[in-house]
């Protein structure tokens, strides 16, 4: 056995993938209880059917490709049930097999597995899926609103937006749920304040900018939802604190640009997945100084 001894400092940590995955799935809890209490027991089909694809199809891709098999790692768990939280309860039972398929093969296990795809996999098949399927994608329930509030001329209140009196995919309506699962994540210490602060921030203020109310833009769509559970994905965002500044700064920004100047109502997913190919350019000039080596070589 070979000793590598590498320069100080030497950072050590109990924490495990399997460990920061369940906990995550902790935090997705509440918006899973509020999705079942404002749309009915459906959701909780869609979710174990997305989620138990995504573990089918990342076990087949292991074993065909003959790599390590690491579905117990649960970030699949963890994958489906984003990706089924950003779903309609309405949608059609082979509309989540085919994300997840998406997800895991085309995103994630294409490019080696995790750790190394550089687009959130749930964002991914979302994208394709909206693009594909629209009809099925923005099929809201009657029982709540017609449409969502982004398609609405005059919104909704805000204790309606707040509270998740509204139509939209099955994750994003209840903000409380989604702040619970925030605070969840930041008491753990398995996400950092940075990127979801510096996005939420940055949206709100630009949407002021460009004219609209910053309370009702924040609480409308996938905003919060998406600052949270996406946008803090370990793979695909910068590695380091300054770095997750620039990242939420420009997730923000590009989302109240294409609410305010663009033909599409909403624009978290995009918005986040153009900042996912930034990531390795973010990390290139946000790189920090190389511990003990002198200036001029670092």
């Amino acid at each position: 056995m070979n000793l590598i001894v590498s320069p100080a400092p030497h950072l050590k940590s109990r924490a495990s993938t399997r460990g920061i995955m369940a906990v995550v799935l902790i935090a997705l809890l509440p918006c899973v209880i509020a999705s079942v209490y404002y749309f009915g027991w459906r959701c909780l089909l869609l979710i174990a059917i997305t989620a138990l694809s995504c573990v089918v199809f990342e076990l087949l891709a292991q074993l065909i490709a003959k790599r390590r098999v690491t579905i117990n790692d649960l970030s699949a768990v963890v994958t489906g049930v984003i990706l089924a939280l950003n779903l309609p309860s309405t949608a059609p039972w082979w509309l989540p097999v085919i994300g997840s398929a998406i997800a895991i093969l085309l995103v994630k296990q294409l490019f080696g597995g995790i750790g190394c795809n550089f687009l959130n996999p749930a964002l991914a098949a979302r994208a394709i899926l909206v693009s594909s399927w629209p009809v099925h994608m923005n099929n809201f329930p009657d029982a709540i609103s017609s449409a969502t509030p982004l398609a609405m001329e005059t919104p909704p209140a805000l204790n309606e937006l707040f509270m998740g009196e509204i139509s939209g995919v099955m994750g994003e309506v209840c903000k409380p749920a989604i702040l619970i699962g925030l605070l969840i994540l930041l008491l753990t210490s398995a996400v950092s304040w940075h990127v979801p602060a510096s996005f939420i921030g940055s949206f709100m203020l630009f949407s002021w900018l460009f004219g609209a109310d910053p309370l009702t833009a924040v609480l409308s769509g996938g905003v919060l939802f998406g600052a949270v559970f996406m946008a803090t994905d370990y793979v695909t965002n910068p590695m380091t604190h300054k770095g997750q500044l620039v990242f939420g700064l420009g997730c923000g920004l590009l989302v109240a640009v294409i609410r305010a100047f663009g033909s599409y109502p909403e624009g978290v997913t995009f918005a986040i997945l153009i900042m996912n190919i930034l990531t390795p350019l973010i990390d290139r000039f946000m790189r920090p100084k190389v511990y003990g080596e002198v200036k001029g070589n670092a």
